[in-house]
């Protein structure tokens, strides 16, 4: 059964007529068809125009192309008010806040250099003509501008590991308990996971309660904790829960909230991932974590605090922000408690002590398996010997990770032309990672610390540490 054909409309009277019917699939047959040929147009008479015109086309119809909202509009700025947004709230859960301004509103400096278009790099330089024909004029501006530049991937690297800082408590702040018992245990603490919800955005804390039973911390130390600045390796603190803001929490009173979540103690690292590891392994590891710590304590010595005893179930070690599980963890001194005024004349007070827990790391691997694990071994030894001060061992770990070896420091080498090219190369394996969409990780960044504020004089001294 053939369907009825479509109903046709009768065309007015003074309705143009075409020979077929115009097909609207291509604009150029659209405008051919409304438009009479040459060979029908009437030829020109001079003198009025004919009271008879003939009749125009129908005009096409009118399409408004909306521009996508993924292009920016250039309209001139229009005097009636824009719509409200909502400001996006950031979700500092995921730590996805903005590395140039954190939560506590510190802004972070930005590089010129790293600003600047690279076509314009010509004029950014400073280098005449004269200049480009001078080999040591134009050596020693790459020299800079190489220092510089490592400098802004430091700093930008330092901001996407640290993130938003959560700042203190206010009375308008919510809280909401995550764990019914501890997410994690140290040796004089209970960490349980807790959300504190604010009018633009929520926070991960941990809330720290202290054991029953545990030695009663000194108020010296804790008071010199709330006065320090954000530091990747030192226990940041909030301000208190107050009491009767949730109800059923597992503790009694008020507590203290914690900026990052641990996820386990150093013991319970060497419990659970020591073991498994190669001994090759293990020695960077073990290296990484005692660098982390060697910055720490460095940071109490500036202040005239020294930590009367360093015990590895009170360090705690959490995941870096933005980087792979698998990566190094961050390591946190939380054990304030125990942190007394340094006694004076003692520049390496931590020295023995971080020199047992280097043994005590190394401990689960065979001995001098590799050459990093002799340079360890070697450092223990000057620790017990020497006592350095915390920056002096941090120098002596970063040489034995990123070097230079023993060998350059007996024969004598140039240390300053090393470290320009080891700034060079480290400068073109970020580049190499990144194209292939790799991030930077922590250990990155502690080597970009190292090299970037490194000397020859401080070379020297790390060397003279480990090797004389």
């Amino acid at each position: 059964m053939s369907s009825p054909p479509p109903p046709t409309e009768t065309p007015a009277p003074d309705a143009p007529t075409w020979p077929t019917q115009p097909t609207y699939g291509n604009l150029g047959e659209v405008r051919a068809h409304l438009l009479p040929s040459k060979a029908c147009r009437p030829p020109r008479k001079s003198g009025p125009p004919s009271a008879d015109p003939q009749p125009l086309p129908p005009p096409l119809p009118k399409k408004t192309l909306s521009r996508t909202q993924s292009l920016p509009s250039h309209r001139a700025a229009s005097r009636s008010p824009a719509p409200e947004r909502q400001p996006r709230r950031p979700f500092v859960g995921s730590h996805s806040v903005d590395e140039r301004q954190a939560d506590d509103g510190q802004a972070r400096p930005a590089c010129p250099l790293a600003e600047t278009p690279f076509g314009s790099l010509d004029t950014s330089l400073g280098l005449s003509w004269h200049d480009l024909s001078c080999p040591e004029a134009t050596r020693a501006v790459l020299e800079a501008r190489q220092l510089e530049g490592l400098r802004t991937v430091h700093s930008r690297l330092e901001a996407r590991l640290l993130g938003g800082h959560p700042g203190p408590c206010h009375p308008g702040h919510d809280f909401r308990l995550l764990d019914s018992s501890p997410y994690v245990e140290s040796g004089d603490a209970l960490y349980y996971r807790m959300v504190r919800v604010g009018d633009e955005s929520w926070h991960l804390l941990a809330a720290k309660v202290s054991k029953s039973g545990a030695e009663e911390p000194r108020p010296w130390g804790l008071e010199l904790q709330a006065s320090l600045p954000p530091h990747f390796n030192l226990q940041g603190l909030c301000g208190l829960v107050p009491e009767g803001a949730l109800p059923g929490v597992p503790w009694p009173g008020p507590v203290v909230l914690a900026a990052e979540v641990p996820e386990r103690t150093l013991t319970q690292w060497l419990a659970e991932v020591g073991t498994r590891r190669r001994p090759a392994e293990l020695a960077w590891a073990a290296a990484l974590l005692l660098l982390q710590l060697s910055a720490a304590l460095e940071q109490l010595e500036a202040r005239g605090a020294a930590l009367a005893e360093l015990r590895p179930e009170n360090l705690l070690l959490a995941a870096p922000r933005g980087c792979a599980a698998a990566g190094p963890p961050r390591l946190l001194l939380a054990d304030f408690g125990r942190v007394r005024p340094r006694p004076p004349g003692a520049p390496g007070a931590h020295a023995p002590q971080l020199g047992r827990l280097l043994r005590t790391l190394l401990g689960l691997a065979a001995p001098s398996a590799t050459p990093l694990a002799h340079g360890l071994e070697t450092l223990a030894a000057r620790l017990a010997r020497s006592r350095p001060s915390a920056a002096q061992t941090r120098g002596a770990l970063q040489a034995l990770l990123w070097g230079p070896g023993p060998e350059l420091h007996r024969q004598g080498a140039l240390l300053g032309p090393w470290l320009q090219v080891r700034r060079a190369l480290l400068v073109l394996h970020l580049a190499e990672r990144a194209s292939g969409g790799e991030l930077p990780g922590l250990e990155d960044w502690l080597c970009c610390e190292y090299l970037a504020e490194a000397t020859e004089a401080s070379l020297s001294h790390a060397l003279a540490l480990l090797w004389d």
